[in-house]
Order: C-alpha cells, then sequence, then structure tokens
C-alpha cells in the first residue's frame, strides 16, 4: 500500500534482496538506456528524486533505491542491521550488481547519498560515466568547520535520541529547515511518512550516529580512503549543484569539492538551501537532463558561475 499520493510519486516499485532485508527502487525508463543511479540522503528517500525522474527517464533508466531503514525500504531492528557506513555501500554494490548495467552509469548524489555513493565509486571507478553532485561530502570536515548543533544533540546525546525517535525532531525538522522555499503540506507529509513510528525512525537517528568525525569512529577509514581517491573521477564529467543556504553543507563544502574535483562544471544557486531539488525544482531537473545529455567520456567539462 503506497505510503504516498500517487499523483506525488506515481512510480512503480521494485525490490532487491539484501542481508535478508527488502530494498526498495524505483527502476523507471528504457531498460536499455543510460542508467542514472540517484542516492539519497538523510531523512529524505528516493521521493526526494520524483521531479528529476520524469525529467530522464523517456531516454534513460533511472534507478533510485530506499537506503535500508528508510522510504519503503525494510526498517529492521539493530540486531538485524548495523545500520553502518560500510553496510551502506555494500547494500548499493548489491543492488547494482543485480541489475547487470551493460554500461556505465551516472552517480547522482546528495547528502549521505554522497560519501556512500562516492566510496562505492572509489571501488568501481570503471563503473561511473558522469558525476552530479549537490550539497554532500565525501570527505572529512572542512579546516574550522564544526558539526552544526542541532546535529551534534542528536548525534551524541539521549536527549537527541530521544527527540528524534520519540517526537521525529530530524525529518520534521528537515521539511522546515533544509529547504529555503516553503514546501507545500502535502510535499512535507510525504518526506516525513516512511517515519511514522519510533520503530520505523531507527535510520534517521543511526544516520545522525554513523557520521565519522574523527578517527575512532566506525567508518572514518572509508571516508579517508574515499577522499583520497577522488581524483579517480577529475576526468569524468562532474556537475555540482549547490544551494547556498544550506547551514550544514556550506560554501566550505563547495569549495572543498572545487579543489578536488577542478575540471567539474559549477551550477550555484544563491536562494536555495539543502534540499536543492526542492529549491529549485523548477530549473535543476532540467539542467541535469541537459548535463548528461551533452557529455561524454572526452568531455572534461569547464567552469561555469
Amino acid at each position: 500500500m503506497s505510503i504516498v499520493p500517487e499523483e506525488l510519486y506515481p512510480f512503480s516499485s521494485h525490490w532487491h534482496q539484501t542481508r535478508g532485508l527488502k530494498l526498495h527502487y524505483l527502476d523507471e525508463g528504457p531498460r536499455d538506456g543510460p542508467p542514472v543511479l540517484m542516492l539519497h540522503g538523510n531523512p529524505t528517500w528516493s521521493f526526494y528524486y520524483r521531479n528529476l525522474i520524469p525529467a530522464l527517464s523517456d531516454q534513460y533508466r533511472c534507478i533510485a533505491p530506499d537506503h535500508i531503514g528508510c522510504g519503503y525500504s525494510d526498517k529492521p531492528h539493530d540486531r538485524d542491521y548495523d545500520y553502518r557506513l560500510a553496510s551502506r555501500i555494500d547494500d548499493v554494490d548489491s543492488l547494482v550488481n543485480s541489475l547487470a548495467l551493460r554500461q556505465p552509469l551516472t552517480l547522482v548524489v546528495h547528502d549521505w547519498g554522497g560519501l556512500i555513493g562516492m566510496a562505492w565509486a572509489r571501488r568501481n571507478p570503471s563503473r561511473i560515466a558522469k558525476l552530479v553532485i549537490s550539497n554532500t561530502a565525501a570527505f572529512p570536515l572542512p579546516d574550522l568547520k564544526r558539526l552544526p548543533a542541532t546535529l551534534a544533540l542528536a548525534r551524541n546525546t539521549a536527549l537527541g535520541a530521544v527527540l528524534v525517535r520519540g517526537m521525529n525532531a530530524f525529518a520534521l525538522g528537515a521539511v522546515f529547515m533544509a529547504a529555503a522555499k516553503p514546501m507545500s503540506k502535502s510535499v512535507r507529509k510525504a518526506y516525513v511518512a516512511p517515519y511514522n513510528s519510533w520503530a520505523n525512525r531507527i535510520a534517521t537517528l543511526r544516520f545522525v550516529q554513523d557520521i565519522p568525525l574523527t578517527e575512532s569512529d566506525p567508518g572514518f577509514d572509508i571516508l579517508l580512503d574515499t577522499a583520497e581517491h577522488l581524483h579517480l573521477f577529475r576526468n569524468k564529467p562532474c556537475l555540482i549543484a549547490w544551494g547556498e543556504k544550506d547551514f550544514v553543507f556550506d560554501l566550505q563544502f563547495l569549495d572543498e569539492w572545487r579543489k578536488r574535483l577542478p575540471e567539474a562544471e559549477i551550477l550555484r544557486f544563491p536562494d536555495c538551501g539543502h534540499f536543492l531539488l526542492e529549491d529549485a525544482a523548477a530549473v535543476l531537473p532540467q539542467k541535469i537532463r541537459e548535463f548528461i545529455d551533452i557529455t561524454d567520456e572526452s568531455n572534461h567539462g569547464h567552469n561555469s558561475e
């Protein structure tokens, strides 16, 4: 049964078994079309890509999974899934392998999808044709940057855990704070719909608790390894689209991406926030379509601001 109205999310559900769990994903467009893999973050789900998919799916095969614990995917107890970065990467690998894609893919990433996706790409650089990156990181916090207080509360305190799982504070806060432009009530309801109980909010909390900040954190070794290998993608066509009103992934993160992928094309949105595909829904899907259409392996992109 659908948890959101069909007019907002008019897609067919597909399911992949990983570790005995059901991972939900969208698979829209021609099966022989160039594949586009879209990875969401926290507390979003594949719903985040609902406006991008129709802009591409006439020609491209659009694959958008829900991470375990998110969207329509299973939301297991900790005893059945560890909710760690390494498992997230393995889940993506399992899904992509099951699809038996015959050509390299365009990887679209946002928020946690950036680290998960780029860590997977670091292991599979030949599978990557192009990159579309927005408001995310795949490297340690930039110099002098600190984790925002709201995230630190959720990550490090018992009170934060109760607020996230008991009151859905993380998902509810995001639909009001992560977009710079007001979202309709129906869209806000759709974003939080999968996280409707203490049990079903496990991933929104575990994602925050799994943010790798120091060497002692699980996943920090993966983060460092990924950051040290971003140079593998310098010659891949790359579009970096950035909402400048993001209070977490701010301009310091954009500057870091520009250092690491200096050939990338840059699209800056001064009036948009973290949920860039919401704030820039009127223009960004078409911009991404144009980028994917015109780039190929021999085109290294260019800077434009």
